[in-house]
């Protein structure tokens, strides 16, 4: 991690890796938390593997959905490690997204208490890093986490 250039954001989440990454990877459980409350999510493809699309709508206060996330894995482990990018669209062009380029690396580990979660988010210079914090990564990545959990440790209704 470079601290000049990541952000980064670590958790246990109560629950086996499994089950974390069924959430990560099932289009139906991604949308109930991969965006803050109340917000809703429509997952338009999720296909990860390697060059596959990672492409998502948001609706706020029941608005029509609006495009979120046009993104392309670049590395998939099972039940181990995620990686994508906003700055490759789904279908391989090059991107400017919409407010930073980044590229995150969700990593899965064994906790005896259930799941070490990491997620680490670079970016291509100092400027996008502050420019992300700024506009809340710490509370935006760390409310989807934390919904992520609840899902996962089934403190909400499946």
């Amino acid at each position: 991690m470079n601290p000049d250039l990541d952000l980064v954001l670590e958790r246990v989440i109560r629950a086996p890796r499994a089950t974390v990454w069924r959430a990560w990877t099932d289009p139906s459980r991604l949308e109930r938390w991969w965006v803050p409350a109340p917000s809703r999510c429509r997952v338009d493809r999720l296909d990860p593997r390697p060059g596959g699309a990672f492409v998502t709508r948001l609706s706020d206060g029941g608005a029509a959905f609006a495009p979120h996330l046009d993104a392309c894995f670049l590395a998939v482990d099972e039940l181990e490690r995620l990686v994508f990018t906003n700055a490759i669209t789904s279908t391989w062009r090059p991107a400017n997204p919409d407010p930073v380029a980044m590229t995150a690396t969700v990593t899965l580990d064994d906790h005896p208490d259930g799941t070490a979660y990491r997620i680490l988010v670079r970016h291509g210079d100092p400027e996008a890093r502050a420019r992300h914090e700024k506009l809340g990564f710490a509370d935006g990545w760390g409310t989807v986490t934390a919904q992520l959990a609840a899902l996962a440790e089934g403190t909400v209704t499946p």
